[in-house]
């Protein structure tokens, strides 16, 4: 591989850490991996990586260290906890930090680590699991440029786009949640439109089909309802997921004293999806809120426990 980054960690192995580990793998780098679940561990070590027990192991030699957990609390104490990857990293490697967070969170931890003569880039992620899977996500990121020149063999390994953001860490974060935004209203009308079509009785793979090559579409509809089809809520990405960036929206909203009614109305019906016991199934839960509200029936698929 002709790439200055040779090795990497990747901490937090979930749906979307796995695929971006293996497509590091692929691409020809010496990957670890490591996650709290040791069984996650063992399973990346059974497809070819390396498993290391915590973060401070894994990162302990590598040239850049990718988490992907789920906030910013995970990412501070992947950093900074007892067992943190902070002053195990070699000085100059580089941090790649892919959790959603408040651009303000993500800001404070880059100084607190660049303080410790390491790189911080901040780069969200976008595109699902899928995608993270077969290495096609879309990144978003921001930082300085020797984190960034260092960090970029190994995010082009894991996405098909890469938006170079400007030097400014929190850029990339920023840009993230104004696509959190958009997903989590386009999810939520998604699944208000299929339960309104299945209370008028109608024929609700034919309306996947029309809407999907109609003005209505959106991606989150395209990939979200198929899952209500098939009545599957197995998680691709929870309902949960959700409920904290859209309240991170929230947040931010409050602060510029911003207006965002639409991004709150999603925001309550994924809090009435967790709510209801549905907050680690698929975020396409929002459709059978609408379902139990009304008395409306929608396709029966495996049973989610």
């Amino acid at each position: 591989m002709e790439a200055s980054v040779v090795s990497a960690a990747v901490i937090g192995l979930g749906s979307m850490g796995m695929g971006m580990a293996r497509s590091l793998r692929r691409a020809g780098f010496n990957v670890v991996g490591c996650d709290v679940n040791p069984a996650t561990v063992e399973l990346f070590v059974q497809a070819g990586g390396r498993g290391a027990l915590d973060p401070a192991s894994a990162a302990a030699n590598v040239d850049v260290a990718v988490c992907v957990v789920v906030n910013a609390a995970q990412t501070e104490a992947v950093l900074f906890g007892e067992k943190g990857v902070a002053f195990s990293m070699p000085e100059g490697a580089v941090f790649i930090s892919s959790a959603t967070m408040d651009p303000a969170a993500c800001k404070r931890l880059a100084t607190r680590l660049e303080a410790a003569g390491r790189l911080y880039l901040d780069a969200p992620i976008s595109g699902g699991a899928a995608r993270a899977a077969d290495g096609t996500l879309t990144v978003l990121a921001s930082g300085p440029r020797a984190a960034f020149g260092k960090a970029r063999p190994a995010l082009e390994a894991m996405a098909a786009k890469v938006h170079d953001l400007g030097p400014e860490v929190g850029l990339g974060s920023a840009f993230k949640m104004v696509n959190q935004l958009l997903a989590g209203v386009h999810i939520a009308a998604a699944g208000e439109a299929i339960a309104f079509a299945a209370k008028q009785g109608l024929d609700l793979r034919k309306v996947y089909e029309v809407i999907t090559g109609s003005a209505g579409n959106s991606w989150m509809f395209e990939n979200r309802i198929p899952h209500v089809l098939d009545g599957d809520y197995a998680p691709r990405s929870a309902v949960d997921i959700f409920v904290k960036d859209l309240g991170i929206v929230q947040d931010m909203a409050r602060e510029w004293r911003f207006p965002v009614p639409l991004a709150s109305a999603a925001l309550q019906v994924f809090l009435m999806a967790s709510g209801a016991g549905m907050g680690h199934d698929d975020d396409a839960s929002v459709a059978r809120v609408y379902a139990r509200l009304t008395g409306t029936v929608l396709p029966e698929g495996p049973v989610i426990t």
